[in-house]
């Protein structure tokens, strides 16, 4: 199995800027992703929350 590029915390981070206001597009094309993994993402990773910091 491949590894992934991002760990979880970073995942969720990602996805609390969008819900924050951050255009999807901006967000991907900063961290170097497709929307389709995004969304991808934002489906598995939905209601989740990064207490870490």
């Amino acid at each position: 199995m491949k590894r992934s590029r991002f760990s979880d915390e970073q995942v969720i981070g990602i996805s609390q800027e969008h819900e924050a206001g951050a255009k999807c597009a901006d967000l991907c094309r900063k961290r170097g992703m497709s929307e389709g993994t995004f969304y991808a993402w934002r489906s598995k990773y939905s209601g989740m929350h990064c207490t870490a910091g």
